[in-house]
C-alpha cells in the first residue's frame, strides 16, 4: 500500500467545479477501524451540499466528501472483531469517500450481499441506513399502513418504496416525469404522482389520508404534509431541498394527534449508526440476498469525473443511484 493516495477535495465552497483531483496520505485506522481499498463511492445530496459550504463534516472526520463506498478491508485497528483483511464490505462513512482509500469504524460496515458486485454494493450504505432508521424505526411504519415518500425517483425514494411494500405498507410517491412515475410503480408503488399535474393532498385524502410520510423537500410542502396526514399520522422529515422555514398551524397536530419529526444520518453517534447496522444485517440484507429488494443504477463516473456526477444529481434528472469508479 503506498503512502499517498488519489482524492477529490474541495477546494472552495461552490458548484461541481470545485471538486478537485488531489493527492492525500492514505489514512491510518484508529481504535474499531479498518481501511478499505475503494472500489465505488457512492453520490449523495449530503455531497452537495457540503460541496455548497452548508454541512460541515461532524468533528473529527475526513473534509473530503462521500458518505458511502465498497471494496476491500486492507488494514485493520485495534480492537475490530467480525472483519479481516481481504474481506468485502460495503461502508457507511463519516467522510472520505472520494478516495482511493478511507477510514470507517468496522461497526458501519456490511459484506457486500450475495448477488450482487461492488458496485452495487456501494449504493446501499447511505440510503438504505436513512430509509431504515426514518421510516421504520423512527416513523414506526407497520404492514397495512399508507405510506407517502416524495421525490420517489431518488435514491432514498427508490431504496423505500421497495423496502415498504416487500414489508406489507402500501406505498404512494410523487415524482416530476411520467418516467420516473413509471420507474416507482415498477418498484412496487401502488400509485406514483405526477406532482406536475396532480394534487398529492387530494390524492392521499381519498385514500383516508397517509400515516406516514417522508419527506426531503420541506418549504410548502410541509404545511399540504400536515392536511395530507391521517389522525394519528407521522410525518418524517430528512432534508429541506426547497428551505426549511414555513408558516404552520400547530392546531391540526394538536386535534388530530399528528407526530412531526426528522433526523439526520452523519452527526450520529457511532453507536446509533452501529446498531442501525445491525438493524439491516438481521432484516435487509436477506431481502437484498432473496433479489426482493435492490440498489436502482442511475449513472457511473470516475473519480476523475466528480464533478460531472454532482451534477448529473443537481440536474434531478437521474433515477436511482450515482456512483464514483474509484478502483481499476
Amino acid at each position: 500500500m503506498s503512502e499517498m493516495m488519489r482524492a477529490v477535495e474541495i477546494s472552495t465552497p461552490g458548484g461541481p467545479d470545485v471538486l478537485q483531483l488531489t493527492e492525500r496520505p492514505v489514512p491510518e485506522p484508529g481504535h474499531g477501524q479498518v481501511v478499505i481499498k475503494v472500489a465505488y463511492a457512492g453520490v449523495n445530496r449530503p455531497d452537495a451540499l457540503q460541496r455548497a459550504g452548508a454541512y460541515a463534516p461532524p468533528p473529527g472526520a475526513s473534509d473530503l466528501p462521500g458518505l458511502e463506498a465498497s471494496g476491500e478491508v486492507v488494514a485493520v485497528g485495534a480492537g475490530v472483531s467480525g472483519l479481516a483483511l481481504g474481506d468485502l464490505v460495503c461502508g457507511l462513512l463519516p467522510g472520505g469517500g472520494y478516495a482511493e482509500y478511507v477510514t470507517t469504524p468496522a461497526a458501519h460496515c456490511l459484506p457486500v450481499p450475495k448477488g450482487l458486485d461492488l458496485k452495487q454494493a456501494a449504493c446501499l450504505p447511505e440510503t438504505f441506513f436513512t430509509v431504515w432508521s426514518n421510516v421504520f424505526t423512527r416513523g414506526g411504519l407497520q404492514a397495512g399502513e399508507r405510506f407517502l415518500v416524495h421525490g420517489g425517483s431518488s435514491g432514498i425514494g427508490t431504496t423505500a418504496i421497495q423496502l415498504a411494500n416487500v414489508l406489507g405498507a402500501r406505498v404512494f410517491t410523487t415524482a416530476g416525469l411520467d418516467e420516473k412515475c413509471q420507474a416507482c410503480l415498477d418498484l412496487g408503488a401502488e400509485r406514483a404522482i405526477n406532482y406536475r399535474d396532480e394534487d398529492f393532498v387530494e390524492v392521499l385524502q381519498a385514500e383516508g389520508g397517509a400515516d406516514l410520510i417522508l419527506d426531503m423537500v420541506g418549504g410548502d410542502y410541509i404545511p399540504r404534509n400536515i392536511k395530507t396526514l391521517a389522525n394519528d399520522g407521522r410525518l418524517v422529515q430528512i432534508a429541506f431541498l426547497t428551505g426549511p422555514k414555513v408558516e404552520l398551524n400547530f392546531a391540526q397536530i394538536m386535534m388530530r394527534r399528528l407526530t412531526v419529526t426528522g433526523s439526520t444520518l452523519r452527526p450520529q453517534s457511532d453507536l446509533a449508526k452501529a446498531r442501525i447496522a445491525e438493524d439491516l444485517s438481521e432484516v435487509v440484507w436477506p431481502l437484498i440476498e432473496s433479489g426482493q429488494v435492490a440498489p436502482v443504477m442511475d449513472s457511473e463516473f470516475t473519480l476523475e469525473d466528480a464533478a460531472a456526477a454532482h451534477a448529473r444529481m443537481e440536474s434531478s434528472g437521474h433515477i436511482g443511484k450515482i456512483v464514483l469508479k474509484v478502483a481499476g
